[in-house]
């Protein structure tokens, strides 16, 4: 596995006001290349690269940099870094040191930010974790392998005050460029939605003009939000990931909304079917089962219960590929929160779709991963029954659900970078449009319409 280059400090975050930005980082580089030609330290200089707007509405890293567990410019990116400030803040409160910003975290930070009241550290003293000098300051993937500038939003609740800046720097070491740092230099705006709403125009002068601009959009993608349309309206591509939707099946139709308007639209969440999808293709490659797959009439669908957005997007690629009609779409809810979809052919073959919610004890860090899925059919001398299921959880219940058929069986393995940083670091050096993921929303769109109780805005 890939390790992250150290990363160096050239400027810890800095209050500014938002009239100083741009003056501020060109003396964070102009100072930093004088002190190359002396000698005295390798030249840095900014990455010229694209902008990258991260919308944080996730308050973790302003807690934790608020109560003094994080030093790190706060760019809605969760890296080790903030992982080992989760750990610290844990520790210190006497919790599970888990690492992870659970329900229960939260309500403890909230808590103690609320009794203290303190100020967030910006003025280059340091905080508790003085001691990790690891290097890691921000997702490693994303300083590591794209040096660039980041403008983060970061809504926060109470009196609209306004938005206040921070500005920061930091680059990646490589061996082989010891001489001369690439640096990602990065913009903190702080204030209410209203009042980063008001300042969208300041938003969009802060990206770097003739080079491609990314929106990492990390909460409901509101067409009817004006910051965020004004933000769409600028940007090569916006980013989002449905693993971690609050109301998946609404919010996956706005996603499909957008994509219907020409908004270039990347799903993290898209990107963690990969392997799934290459394993489908990869069974009825041989040349005996090619004609098999036109024989697929029934399929089961298994997901951790919570998040049914990747059942759907895989169906919805799988019913594009093989040309299936939506005809119905029922939720029937109970201990495995049931979903049936019909489909017809172009040749009005009926086709059965069933997706399972299954209770997990365990849940991992991605909310909704498919657990296992069936590709099979209700005539016994076709050989395409299908059986995919994670290296991690196993076929159990595809086993126990038999069949007349003798079935293929593949296994997923679990892949470390299907964490948010790492598919976001490769999603950023893609710069075209994803035809095969939008024909596949679209078909899980036409799914999601046909149920009337999923209101769509």
């Amino acid at each position: 596995m890939k390790t992250e280059s150290p990363i160096v400090s050239l400027q810890s975050p800095k209050d500014v006001s938002i009239g100083e930005i741009e003056a501020e980082l060109n003396q964070i580089w102009q100072s930093y290349n004088v002190a190359g030609n002396d000698g005295d330290f390798p030249v840095a200089t900014r990455a010229t690269t694209f902008s990258f707007v991260v919308y944080e509405p996730e308050e973790t890293q302003q807690l934790l940099a608020a109560l003094g567990f994080y030093d790190g410019p706060i760019d809605g990116i969760g890296g080790p870094r903030t992982q080992a400030s989760i750990k610290a803040a844990q520790k210190s409160y006497k919790m599970t040191v888990t690492g992870k910003a659970d329900a229960k975290t939260l309500d403890r930070l909230r808590e103690e930010f609320a009794k203290a009241r303190p100020v967030a550290t910006t003025d280059g003293n340091k905080g508790l974790l003085d001691s990790d000098n690891r290097g890691f300051v921000v997702a490693d993937a994303i300083a590591d392998a794209n040096p660039c500038r980041i403008i983060a939003l970061c809504p926060v609740s109470g009196h609209d005050e306004g938005v206040s800046a921070q500005v920061s720097a930091y680059c990646p070491i490589h061996k082989q460029s010891q001489n001369t740092l690439i640096c990602c230099e990065y913009i903190t705006l702080r204030g209410t939605p209203e009042a980063l709403e008001r300042n969208g125009g300041v938003v969009t002068a802060l990206t770097v003009s003739d080079l491609p601009k990314f929106l990492w959009w990390k909460a409901t993608p509101d067409p009817n939000n004006g910051l965020f349309k004004r933000l769409a309206a600028v940007c090569s591509s916006v980013i989002v990931d449905s693993s971690s939707f609050n109301t998946p099946e609404p919010d996956l139709l706005r996603v499909a909304t957008l994509l219907e308007q020409s908004i270039q639209v990347a799903d993290l969440n898209w990107r963690r079917l990969a392997a799934w999808q290459e394993l489908t293709a990869e069974a009825f490659d041989p040349p005996e089962r090619r004609a098999a797959i036109g024989e697929i009439d029934q399929v089961t669908i298994d997901y951790e219960k919570g998040n049914p957005t990747q059942a759907l997007m895989y169906l919805g690629w799988l019913a594009s590929r093989l040309k299936w009609h939506p005809v119905s779409y029922k939720q029937e809810g109970g201990d495995y929160d049931l979903r049936r979809i019909h489909f017809v052919t172009e040749n009005q073959r009926p086709i059965e779709a069933e997706l399972a919610g299954i209770p997990t004890a365990d849940w991992g860090e991605i909310a909704g991963d498919l657990i296992a899925l069936k590709l099979t059919s209700t005539n016994e001398k076709a050989d395409c029954c299908t059986v995919l299921c994670s290296e991690t959880t196993g076929c159990m219940r595809m086993e126990t659900k038999g069949g007349a058929q003798a079935c293929r069986f593949e296994q997923v393995s679990s892949l470390a970078d299907q964490k948010a940083e790492f598919l976001l670091s490769q999603q950023l050096r893609r710069w075209g449009r994803d035809v095969l993921y939008e024909e596949s929303l679209a078909v899980t769109a036409q799914i999601l319409r046909l149920n009337p109780t999923i209101e769509e805005e």
